[in-house]
């Protein structure tokens, strides 16, 4: 075991910066990072040079001897790297309006995960995360690539497939919420919740959840009908009628909404694109702020209001991952990976999202074995549009961007797959040099 670790955060200028930093240092005693290098793109110098600065007050606030360097020469700062975090927005917020706002002008959900704009998003991120992995192949071939970036599933499963990087984990916070949103139903402490995470990324189900070791599910759905608690910012939340959560018979994750809730969540889409006020929008006057209270000098902690960004629990998360590597806890985490036989009926190294054995070797999936009935379907349909978005990615291929939008649920027309396909290559041709 190493005695210093040096981490490098790629995307390092992002509002959610902060929110590692706080979870590094809250765990200096057990995670020996030495040096943390904050890596970002030359259009965000100044987003990076700001967030650098409040990293480096925060170290200090924390008497730590953690040295916070900040620059835009990723392969520089790659070098003998033991933990690569990759956390970037092609296109910034700008191509998040698009994403949300064209699908919705054709009468299709419009969201930066899930549909026409999670697909997109996947197009313009896998060749830059492809990139960053053969740098580190190069650089750093022993780190481990942890990918914060959405859609963590297919920018995974691209990273499984067509890269030669073997230590790579795709990693998102809505688990550690689901968790913490059902101790919050038993008022319990959040470690005393645990829960049997499979599926796919933001498409994850709860499917056995305990308090203490003795299983509450059947309780916990039970209470859900009754009140409903945030589990994350960015999704809306909505009501589930008894009957449905019963025969479900797992916790559904927030995203679960556009799919089973996706008459009213359509609906409110169509109000945001009627008046103009899309997520992208709300969140870009949210980073405005942010960035504003970076900028104070007196500022060194980690602003409450960063939660309202949808990033809450991304430290806890991260650096949880991350210290049990280091240090071979063998303590379960859900993390996205190589589903190497887990869930039955998917591809070995296909990317899934599933409760895993962290050692320092890697996440050892738990074998699920088949998925319920109930959630099967829509899961096995939903992994068909990733591996057929991460082919159309990494090929540049027009015609398996359309068929993949076509089979994806919330798609009601192949035609109208086609015109949105045609729209979105239109509005991102700037990032999508593969189709050309």
């Amino acid at each position: 075991m190493k005695d210093t670790l040096k981490m490098v955060t790629i995307g390092g200028g992002s509002s959610y910066t902060p929110e590692l930093v706080d979870g590094l240092i809250k765990r200096a005693k057990t995670l020996p990072i030495r040096e943390l290098w904050l890596v970002d793109i030359e259009e965000g110098l100044e987003k990076l040079e700001i967030v650098s600065n409040l990293a480096r007050r925060m170290v200090k606030k924390a008497g730590l001897d953690l040295k916070i360097h900040h620059t835009l020469d990723r392969r520089h700062a790659l070098k003998d790297a033991d933990f690569v975090t990759t956390q970037i927005r092609v296109g910034q917020l700008a191509a998040r309006e698009k994403d949300e706002m064209i699908p919705l002008s054709h009468g299709l959900l419009g969201q930066e995960t899930n549909g026409a704009g999670g697909m997109f998003k996947g197009f313009r991120t896998i060749p830059v995360i492809l990139d960053i992995a053969r740098d580190i192949m190069d650089v750093c071939p022993d780190a481990w690539l942890i990918n914060f970036s959405n859609p963590a599933g297919m920018v995974t499963e691209a990273l499984i497939r067509h890269s030669d990087i073997k230590r790579t984990i795709g990693l998102c916070n809505v688990p550690i919420g689901m968790e913490r949103m059902a101790a919050k139903y038993f008022d319990a402490k959040p470690e005393d919740i645990t829960m049997l995470f499979a599926g796919l990324n933001h498409m994850v189900y709860g499917l056995d959840v305990r308090l203490g070791g003795e299983k509450v599910l059947d309780e916990l759905l039970s209470r859900m009908t009754e009140s409903q608690k945030q589990v994350v910012a960015n999704v809306s939340q909505v009501e589930y009628d008894p009957v449905f959560l019963k025969q479900l018979n797992a916790v559904p994750c927030p995203y679960h909404n556009y799919f089973y809730k996706s008459g009213k969540m359509l609906e409110k889409g169509i109000k945001e694109y009627e008046t103009g006020e899309s997520r992208a929008q709300i969140v870009l006057k949210l980073e405005k702020e942010l960035f504003e209270s970076y900028k104070d000098e007196n500022l060194d902690i980690k602003p409450p209001q960063l939660e309202k960004r949808g990033g809450a629990f991304y430290s806890e998360a991260a650096c949880r991952l991350i210290e049990s590597i280091y240090t071979d806890r063998h303590d379960i985490q859900p993390v996205v990976v190589k589903n190497n036989g887990a869930i039955y009926g998917i591809e070995d190294d296909a990317s899934v999202e599933v409760s895993c054995v962290i050692t320092k070797n890697g996440p050892i999936p738990l074998n699920i074995g088949r998925l319920p009935a109930a959630i099967n379907g829509l899961v096995m349909q939903m992994k068909a549009f990733e591996s057929l978005c991460v082919e159309a990615a990494v090929e540049g291929s027009y015609e398996k961007a359309v068929f993949a939008l076509s089979i994806n649920p919330l798609t009601h027309s192949d035609t109208v797959a086609r015109k949105v396909v045609d729209d979105l290559m239109e509005a991102h041709k700037e990032y999508l040099g593969q189709f050309n």
